[in-house]
């Protein structure tokens, strides 16, 4: 029996020997199929693709297509979507999907690298690939952006179609035609509209087109002429969840009209032979703000017009989407401009195509009436005191936020001011005006950014299908056209730079300051009240959003030292049941008094206390007057006559 081990034993060390000197080899995975680059040839043929919008109690839409073949092809599903400047095509959503071909099934394979893309052998004497699947939109918030309720739906062509590789979007041509509930009504910028019961069909367009004319439809339903005997239908298409939000006073409307007016005096040319608003007042359908050539889609909630005095906050929202006509859509990065849906995007000139967008975007609802000066310069402020508290500079410059559509397609972050999350719209619009109050100081007030706007932008008066591209050295030629100056050193250090502080010279140079005070301004109760948040974030550093949970907190802030995290729930302040007066309270009064703020908090099962050392009372952002100094901040917000 011993000898019988050992025997085995030996066997055993001499195949563990042979196996650790064996030779082995790696051999790579074949290459997956080819997908054929986008060519500019036209496509043989065209495309057509109904959808059956009616399932709206489950959120579902329904989708046919017939697409003309002459082969094998490869269909894919749009991935980086316009205005996204990212890859959040909606794939997972796809189900259902059948081809057939002379009313025989036809095998598809996905691509198990890119897989938004189908790979179709195409039978062979077949012309026709007949495609449907369903597109499962989300249910809950959960999934995803809310496009349908039982009231209203947002369609997104890019969601509801699949397309051929090998050609531009701008070569391929698409009969759309969609099938609504009875009863409702739509606006989009497609063309050629003809009804015929709960259907409409629509001029063939080129799928570049396509995608970029979205539709709104709903059963409450107004439209509004924004531009009465102008020289091209500018239209305000509103959809709300109930009829009685659809109310708007001849003073809001008004003022709605005069931003037309405001953006046409900036920009001089027209960019769209037509423009719909399309504007959803819903606290069901998701919020949204996407710009397109010759429309926007604009959501928010449903109290717009009837709760003015509380949604100053969204009255920004329709002058950003409009003015992306001309700034983004028409004059576009060239780095942004791809070919088709599924080539990859580069963001390096976000800080232009948002940035500066953020900035007139502020501006344009001053000079309409859509807010007051004081509104616009409290904005500001808060603008202000956020970007200079995000610490995150010290390491990472503005333009590498550019990337972040890509590196994080906004998910929550833990540590907001340490990371920066796509800080080109906000800490663009603070260069932007940095630049403008330079141009109107050194030019004694002759000359100013809407110069830059009006010659760069407002090109081209009434060409909208071709848009024309642009690179950093373009955008340093057009600012010196207005104003002779080292623009390309100006924008490099607050652009590529890190930095310790905010770009705030545009605001002193304006004739202000950034000060704080333990008020909040009108303007920062609205935006608390609309975004449903408490913020402390100058004060203990930290803000706080529904149901008492922690919503951010200052990185190396007093509340950061005392290791609060976000996602922590505070249960009560100094012994006493929170409530956000409670907290104010607890923070006037440590002023005078050595005691930390003892916050409760829980995690799950898990309660702990953190001690908060702050004795500084609270602070809120203001800008303030410098006495002796010319006010140009009045002067940018202030109407054009012409």
């Amino acid at each position: 029996m011993r000898i019988r081990k050992f025997a085995l034993a030996s066997a055993l060390a001499l195949s563990a020997a042979a196996f650790a000197t064996a030779s082995f080899s790696q051999t790579p995975a074949p290459p997956t199929p080819p997908i054929a680059a986008p060519q500019d040839v036209a496509y043989p043929g065209t495309i057509t693709v109904s959808v059956d919008a009616t399932d709206v109690s489950r959120a579902i839409f329904r989708v046919r297509e017939q697409v003309p073949v002459t082969g094998p092809v490869t269909l894919l599903f749009p991935k980086w979507i316009p205005g996204h400047h990212a890859p959040r095509g909606e794939i997972e959503k796809l189900a259902g999907l059948t081809i057939t071909a002379n009313g025989a099934p036809v095998t598809w394979r996905r691509d198990p690298v890119d897989v938004y893309a189908f790979h179709v052998d195409t039978p062979a004497g077949a012309t026709t690939l007949d495609v449907s699947f369903q597109f499962l939109s989300a249910t809950d918030s959960a999934q995803g952006s809310i496009v349908m309720t039982p009231d209203m739906m947002n369609l997104e062509w890019e969601s509801l179609l699949l397309y051929p590789a090998g050609y531009y979007a701008s070569r391929i041509m698409v009969t759309p035609s969609v099938t609504l509930p009875e009863g409702w009504r739509f606006a989009t910028a497609l063309d050629g509209a003809a009804t015929s019961g709960a259907r409409t069909q629509f001029d063939p367009v080129d799928l570049a087109t396509l995608v970029d004319s979205p539709m709104f439809a709903g059963r409450n339903y107004r439209s509004i002429d924004l531009d009465p005997g102008g020289r091209s239908r500018v239209t305000l298409n509103i959809f709300a969840d109930r009829p009685d939000q659809l109310e708007a006073s001849e003073e809001q409307i008004r003022a709605h009209r005069e931003l037309v007016r405001q953006l046409d005096r900036l920009y001089g040319a027209r960019h769209f032979n037509h423009y719909d608003f399309l504007f959803a007042l819903s606290d069901r359908m998701s919020g949204i703000g996407v710009e397109h050539q010759r429309s926007s889609q604009n959501g928010v909630p449903g109290n717009y017009f009837t709760d003015w005095a509380n949604t100053i906050s969204r009255r920004e929202l329709l002058a950003h989407e409009m003015s992306h006509s001309w700034d983004g859509k028409y004059r576009r990065p060239a780095d942004l401009w791809t070919p088709n849906f599924d080539t990859p995007m580069r963001d390096s000139l976000l800080w232009v195509y948002e940035g500066q967008d953020q900035y007139w975007g502020w501006t344009l609802p001053a000079r309409s009436g859509l807010m007051t000066k004081q509104e616009a310069l409290d904005a500001l402020a808060l603008v202000a005191a956020s970007y200079n508290a995000r610490v995150g500079r010290t390491w990472r410059p503005l333009e590498d936020t550019t990337n972040d559509p890509i590196i994080s397609a906004r998910a929550p972050q833990a540590w907001r001011s340490w990371q920066r999350s796509e800080d080109y719209y906000s800490e663009g619009q603070l260069i932007w005006l940095d630049a403008d109050t330079l141009i109107r100081e050194r030019t004694n007030n002759r000359k100013s950014l809407d110069d830059f706007a009006h010659a760069f932008f407002g090109v081209h008066d009434g060409q909208w299908r071709t848009p024309e591209t642009y690179t950093f050295d373009d955008v340093v030629a057009a600012l010196n056209g207005v104003m002779p100056y080292d623009w390309a050193a100006f924008l490099h250090q607050r652009v590529d730079a890190i930095a310790p502080h905010a770009p705030l010279d545009g605001i002193t140079r304006g004739g202000y300051r950034l000060v704080f005070n333990d008020s909040r301004s009108p303007y920062q109760k609205a935006l608390e009240t609309h975004r449903k948040y408490t913020d402390f974030m100058y004060s203990i550093g930290l803000s706080v959003g529904e149901g008492a949970v922690v919503s951010e907190v200052q990185w190396d802030g007093p509340a950061f030292n005392a290791s609060v995290t976000r996602g922590a729930k505070i249960i009560a302040v100094n012994g006493v049941a929170y409530d956000a007066d409670g907290l104010r309270r607890a923070i006037a009064n440590a002023k005078t008094d050595t005691h930390p703020i003892d916050l409760l908090l829980q995690d799950g099962d898990r309660f702990w206390t953190a001690s908060i050392d702050y004795h500084d009372g609270l602070r809120y952002p203001h800008l303030e007057r410098i006495p002796g100094t010319p006010d140009r901040l009045s002067a940018i917000y202030a109407p054009r006559a012409r």
